[in-house]
């Protein structure tokens, strides 16, 4: 009986892994910006052709690698951002991605061209389906630049499933925002088919890189929240209710410098929108956690964008007297709108007039039913010419009411 169990082939193995690192061209945006940004750039450029079937090209000026790190980075669980497990549990860096770049490698033909700031000289290397095809000394600007190319084309099934050139362009704009709302202080720009998308230089304020994605006029709709306690210190913006959305495509969270999605904490903004928006609305809003790292495990999901929080009960209430506090303060609450046509005609004072109550009048004399040739008698002649003294009670009411509306309409 031949043996069952198996090792399976590098480049096999890669592949699988692959799929969990890889599911569309916006996870390689992530995974390849996520390393700019630990290597210290401060300019990050985006290019992608044909929503990233094509090329993925990310040129930064980061630190750059030397010629053996260049090789070794193309090694499995290969990685200069963990040294212990204890490492996964405290992390300061975007995470542990120990198989990204050898995943990537897997599954499209890579080139990487990469330079050390104080070197002469940098390397360029070429990999296809996790071999690596050539590596050589290069000139090179300080930093790094990847390019991946046919992204799937050794996995025609995994190819076929992606989705239509907008819909992989819209994922990678997503991920593309995601990074550069939270590291304002970084210059990004992004081109799509020779397009320039964004163009955001770097700038000292999450408000102004919010109005630099966003546009002018938003700046008057952002709301400042701040909020620090033991457990959680909360910063960032929520907008006033008139900005509501029907997507929640403007919905940001973030803990220590990394986008996270939770439906349990966005349950907790929308509760102190109550009555200001209505139901099925999101108001755009760009929420900053900052933690302990050991207070949470960012390792609960593949593309961890899901995170576990030790306290998440009394964040959510935090969260939820935060958002409500800066309503508050800034006095954004359910008004009357005088603009409708049931408004009020409020009289205006001339100058030097003052409020004064009104007065009331009455003639202790007067008596309606005295024949004295006025309207007043003249409007009793009339109720007693219809039958009055003759009908009960209930009819004289109601006859009284319909002549009194005739009279108002002869005066």
């Amino acid at each position: 009986m031949s043996d069952i169990i198996k090792l399976l082939p590098d480049h096999i193995a890669n592949q699988i892994a692959a799929g969990e690192v890889v599911q569309r061209p916006a996870s390689v945006v992530k995974e390849l910006m996520e390393n700019s940004i630990d290597a210290g750039a401060t300019k990050i450029n985006l290019i992608v052709k044909d929503g990233g079937r094509t090329l993925i090209q990310i040129i930064d000026n980061g630190s750059g690698m030397s010629v053996i790190d260049a090789r070794m980075s193309f090694e499995r669980h290969a990685t200069s951002k963990i040294a212990s497990a204890d490492d996964l549990f405290k992390l300061q860096t975007k995470g542990f991605r120990g198989e990204a770049l050898a995943s990537i490698a897997a599954i499209a033909h890579v080139g990487m061209k990469t330079k050390l700031h104080d070197a002469e000289l940098g390397t360029e290397i070429l990999v296809e389906g996790s071999k690596i095809v050539s590596q050589e000394p290069v000139a090179a600007a300080n930093g790094t630049s990847i390019s991946v190319k046919n992204l799937f084309y050794n996995v025609p099934a995994r190819r076929n499933f992606l989705g239509k050139d907008t819909t992989e362009y819209q994922k990678i704009l997503e991920e593309f925002l995601r990074i550069a709302l939270v590291h304002f202080d970084i210059e990004f720009t992004f081109h799509h088919n020779g397009d320039e998308v964004y163009m955001l230089p770097a700038v000292k304020t999450l408000r102004h890189r919010i109005v630099g994605i966003y546009g002018a006029k938003f700046n008057e709709k952002l709301v400042p929240v701040n909020e620090e306690t033991d457990i959680v210190k909360i910063s960032g913006f929520i907008t006033k209710p008139d900005t509501e959305r029907a997507s929640n495509d403007r919905c940001f969270f973030f803990v220590n410098h990394r986008y996270f999605k939770d439906r349990y904490f966005n349950h907790a903004v929308m509760a102190a929108y109550e009555g200001l928006i209505p139901s099925g609305k999101y108001p755009p809003y760009f929420l900053y956690f900052e933690v302990p790292t050991s207070s949470i495990d960012v390792n609960v999901h593949p593309t961890k964008t899901e995170i576990k929080f030790e306290e998440n009960q009394f964040i959510y209430q935090i969260l939820r007297s935060a958002v409500k506090q800066s309503l508050g303060q800034n006095n954004i609450v359910s008004t009357l709108d005088f603009e409708q046509e049931t408004s009020f005609n409020v009289p205006m004072l001339k100058k030097g007039e003052s409020v004064r109550m009104p007065e009331i009048k009455v003639n202790p004399e007067f008596n309606p039913f005295h024949n004295t040739p006025n309207r007043e008698d003249k409007n009793v002649s009339a109720i007693q010419s219809h039958g009055f003294a003759k009908m009960t009670p209930k009819k004289k009411t109601g006859k009284i009411f319909t002549i009194f509306l005739k009279l108002k309409r002869l005066q």
